[in-house]
C-alpha cells in the first residue's frame, strides 16, 4: 500500500495576464490628462500658470486624437478585432475614450469659467463684442476692415461649390444664410491662423480681449452679400496625424518620411469640436460633410482651442500674475567655465536639468568642435531647438575638419520637418548624417568626442534622460552623465558603429541597449531583487520614468510583489499597473507627479542588499521603447552620485504639493497631510541656487531640509 503524500502541495503561481490586473493604456493617459487640468484649480497658484494648465491638457487632448485615438480608428476600419492587455478591443476602447473625454471636457471649460472670472476679478476681462459699448463697437469694426476683412475667404457650399478641405486645427465658422430666393443654404469661413487669436481693446480701465471669431462672426454680414446670415457656428476638426511609413519598400527614408508628411496633412477627421449650439442643422452639415459620428463630436461651452492661452499668458505687462523666471543654475560639480574635458578626466560630472544649466552640454560640443585636438564627434539627435547651438557647433565642426557623425531621427513624431532641416543643414556643412534605422527610432541621448591626447586616444561621452534641445531643458527635468570612463567609451563606439555600418551586436561592458539588451538587464535586475527577498534578505525598487504600459514588465514587477520586493514607482503619466492587487501589489505603490517642470528623467534604483545600483536611461517601460527603438540603460557609479540621485528620488517620494498617489480602484488621489509642504521641484531649485551661494553646505546638509510654501528650508520633523 502506498503512503499517502502529506507534504503542502505548491501554491499555484497566479495566471499574471488576467485583464483585470492591467489599466487599458488609453484611459489611463486620460487620468494623467486630467491630473493635469486639476493644477488649474490649485489656488496656490499664480492665475496666469493656471491658464497654462489649461492650454497644456488642450494641446495634450490634441496630439492625444491626432495620434492615438486615430490609431483606434484605422485599427477598426482594417477589421482589427485584437484586445489589449485589459482585454479591451479597438470598439470597445474607442467608446470608453469618447465617454472619458467627454468628462474630460466638461471639467476643462468648468475649470476655464472660473479662471475668467478670476482674472476679470483682476482686470483681465475677455468679453463677447455683444456685451460692449457703442464706441468699443465702433473700434472693433475698424479694426476688422483693416486688419482681418482683407485676409478672409468666404467660402459657399452648394451643388458647384463642393464642401472645402479644411486643415488639421484650424477654426472655423460655419454659417447658415438665407438667400433673396428664400432659400436655406450653407457657408465656410476660416478664422485665419496668421492672425492673433486675441485681441485687446485699447483705452479701457484694466484690460479687455476679444477672441477673433467673434469679432468675424460679429461683423462678416458683407462677405456673403445678396444673403442674410442666421446663424454662426464656430468649429474645429481634429484629424489623424500618425505617420505612415511603409518601411518594407523604402529606398530613401528621407523621401519616405516627407512623401508621408505630405499625406498627414490630409488625415481623415478624428474630432469635431463645435461650439455648444441648438442649431441642429449646421451641426449635421458638418458631420456629415466630414464623415464624423455623433461620437466624435465635442461641444464646447466656451472658447474654442484653449491653446491659445499660451501666448495669452505670454503677453507684455502679465508677470503679477506668473511665477518669478526660473533660471537654471551653475551646475554643482563644475564650479567655473575651466577646461571641461580636464574635468571630466578628473571625475564622472554628473548633471541635473532645470535645476542646473544645459550650457555644459552645450559647451561640450562647442569646445570639441574648435578644438584642435578633438578627432571625431558622434551624437544622436531627436527632438532640438529651432535655433540649435548644438547643431550649429556640429557644422562648425564639420567645416573644421573633424570626422562628424550625426544620427537625426527623422521619425520624431511631429518634429519630423523640422529634423529634416536639420538633416539637410548638417549634410551641406559635411557632416556624415545617418537618418535613423530601419524599422527603429532611435530614441538615445549620447554625445561621444574622440580626443587625440599625449598618451593616446581619449574618449568624452555625455549621457542623457532628455533631449539635445536647449528650450526644453529649461521645462524638463532630465538628468545627464559626462564622463571618459574607458569602458563607456568602448560601448559607446561599439553603439555608433552598429548605427552607421552593419556591425555586430558587442558585448556590452556597461551600456545595455534597446532592443537588443535592454529589457534582459533590467528583467537581471528585478530578479536579483526577487532572490534577496525570498532569501529574506530584502528586496527594493525604485523606478522613475515617464509611462509604465509593457505587458510583460508589469509582469516582472508582479512577480517582484509576491516575492515581498518593496516596489516605489514614480510615473508621471501612463501606468498600466494596478496596485493593490492581493499577493501581486499589495507592497508596490504608484504616484505622478505633476508640476511647474514636466518630469522627464528615468531613473531606476535597485537596493541589491545595500550595495545600491543606479541606472540612467532614455527609455520608458513601453513595447515601443523596449522593442521597436534604439535606446540606452547607463550605469551611475560614483558613489557621490548614487548618494545624490538617491536623495531626489527620496524627495519626488515625499512630496505632498504636486504628487498623486494610485489608489487601488485606478483613481489617482492628491497626497496631501498635516506636516510641512514639501515641492520637490521647489526643493531641488533651491538646492540648486543653494549650490552656487559662496558657502556652500555638504550634500548631506543640502537635501535634508524641505521646502514650505513660505519660501524657506524647514526641517523634516
Amino acid at each position: 500500500m502506498k503512503k499517502k503524500n502529506t507534504a503542502a502541495a505548491e501554491p499555484e503561481a497566479p495566471d499574471l495576464s488576467r485583464p483585470e490586473y492591467f489599466y487599458n493604456r488609453e484611459l489611463s493617459w486620460l487620468k494623467f490628462n486630467l491630473r493635469v487640468l486639476k493644477e488649474a484649480n490649485v489656488k496656490e497658484t499664480p492665475l496666469l500658470e493656471r491658464l497654462r494648465f489649461i492650454a497644456i491638457a488642450a494641446s495634450n487632448l490634441d496630439e492625444f486624437f491626432m495620434v492615438r485615438v486615430a490609431g483606434l480608428c484605422s485599427s477598426l476600419e482594417n477589421g482589427s478585432e485584437k484586445r489589449d492587455a485589459a482585454g479591451m478591443d479597438p470598439q470597445e476602447q474607442l467608446d470608453a475614450i469618447s465617454a472619458a473625454a467627454h468628462e474630460l471636457v466638461r471639467k476643462q471649460y468648468h475649470y476655464l469659467d472660473g479662471l475668467l472670472e478670476e482674472l476679470a476679478a483682476v482686470g483681465l476681462r475677455f468679453v463677447r463684442v455683444a456685451d460692449l459699448s457703442d464706441a468699443d463697437k465702433y473700434w472693433l469694426e475698424n479694426f476688422y476692415r483693416e486688419n482681418i476683412y482683407p485676409v478672409l475667404t468666404p467660402m459657399a457650399v452648394d451643388a458647384s461649390h463642393p464642401f472645402p478641405f479644411l486643415a488639421n486645427k484650424t477654426q472655423n465658422l460655419g454659417v447658415e444664410l438665407l438667400t433673396n430666393e428664400g432659400e436655406r443654404s450653407m457657408g465656410l469661413i476660416q478664422v485665419p491662423n496668421v492672425l492673433d487669436r486675441i485681441t485687446e481693446l485699447p483705452g479701457r480701465e484694466g484690460r479687455t480681449f476679444v477672441f477673433l471669431e467673434d469679432i468675424i462672426a460679429s461683423f462678416c454680414a458683407d462677405l456673403f452679400q445678396g444673403c442674410r446670415l442666421l446663424d454662426i457656428v464656430p468649429f474645429r476638426i481634429t484629424r489623424n496625424s500618425d505617420l505612415e511609413l511603409e518601411e518594407d519598400d523604402i529606398e530613401d527614408l528621407l523621401e519616405e518620411v516627407e512623401r508621408s508628411l505630405r499625406k498627414r496633412k490630409r488625415g481623415a477627421p478624428v474630432r469635431l469640436e463645435l461650439y455648444k449650439t441648438k442649431n441642429d442643422r449646421i451641426r449635421k452639415f458638418l458631420c456629415d460633410n466630414l464623415d464624423v459620428s455623433d461620437q466624435e463630436v465635442y461641444e464646447i461651452p466656451g472658447p474654442l482651442d484653449a491653446t491659445c492661452f499660451f501666448k495669452f499668458a505670454g503677453l507684455p505687462g502679465m508677470w503679477p500674475w506668473l511665477y518669478e523666471p526660473f533660471v537654471p543654475q551653475r551646475p554643482l560639480e563644475l564650479p567655473d567655465d575651466s577646461d571641461l574635458f580636464a574635468a571630466i578626466r578628473k571625475k564622472d560630472i554628473l548633471l541635473h536639468h532645470p535645476y542646473e544649466s544645459f550650457d555644459p552640454v552645450v559647451k561640450f560640443v562647442s569646445d570639441a568642435a574648435s578644438d584642435p585636438k578633438v578627432l571625431a564627434i558622434k551624437q544622436t539627435l531627436y527632438r532640438v531647438s529651432g535655433n540649435s547651438p548644438i547643431v550649429a557647433a556640429l557644422a562648425r565642426a564639420a567645416e573644421n575638419g573633424k570626422q562628424v557623425t550625426v544620427l537625426v531621427e527623422l521619425k520624431a513624431r511631429f518634429d519630423e520637418e523640422n529634423n529634416i532641416i536639420w538633416a539637410k543643414r548638417l549634410e551641406k556643412a559635411g557632416c556624415h548624417v545617418i537618418y535613423g534605422l530601419w524599422g527603429l527610432k532611435t530614441h538615445a541621448k549620447i554625445i561621444l568626442i574622440v580626443r587625440q591626447e599625449a598618451n593616446g586616444i581619449k574618449r568624452y561621452l555625455h549621457l542623457g534622460t532628455g533631449n539635445y534641445n536647449d528650450n526644453t531643458a529649461k521645462l524638463y527635468t532630465d538628468l545627464g552623465l559626462m564622463t571618459a570612463n574607458d569602458q563607456l567609451g568602448s560601448d559607446a563606439s561599439a553603439f555608433f558603429n552598429i548605427l552607421s555600418g552593419y556591425s555586430e551586436p558587442p558585448v556590452w561592458n556597461k551600456l545595455a541597449m534597446a532592443p537588443l539588451s535592454l529589457r534582459e538587464k533590467i528583467y537581471s535586475l528585478i530578479d536579483n531583487e526577487i532572490a534577496l527577498a525570498k532569501a529574506g534578505k530584502g528586496g527594493h525598487l525604485i523606478a522613475k520614468m515617464n509611462s509604465l504600459i509593457d505587458q510583460p514588465m508589469i509582469q516582472k514587477l508582479y512577480e517582484a510583489g509576491a516575492a515581498g520586493v518593496q516596489i516605489e514607482l514614480i510615473v508621471r503619466g501612463i501606468c498600466g499597473l494596478r496596485t493593490g492587487i492581493p499577493l501581486l501589489s499589495e507592497n508596490t505603490t504608484v504616484r505622478s507627479i505633476v508640476g511647474r517642470q514636466l518630469e522627464h528623467s528615468r531613473i531606476f534604483w535597485f537596493a541589491n542588499g545595500g550595495d545600491e545600483q543606479l541606472y540612467l536611461s532614455s527609455a520608458d517601460w513601453m513595447p515601443r521603447n523596449l522593442n521597436d527603438r534604439v535606446e540606452l540603460l547607463f550605469p551611475v557609479e560614483e558613489p557621490e552620485h548614487i548618494a545624490r540621485v538617491k536623495a531626489i528620488l527620496d524627495l519626488y517620494l515625499r512630496d505632498n504639493v504636486g504628487a498623486y498617489m494610485m489608489q487601488s480602484n485606478g483613481t489617482y488621489r492628491r497626497v496631501r497631510n498635516k506636516a510641512e509642504k514639501v515641492s520637490a521641484q521647489a526643493a531641488l531649485y533651491e538646492m540648486a541656487q543653494l549650490a552656487v551661494a559662496a558657502d556652500v553646505p555638504p550634500m548631506e546638509e543640502r537635501l535634508k531640509p524641505l521646502y514650505s510654501p513660505r519660501g524657506k528650508f524647514v526641517s523634516d520633523e
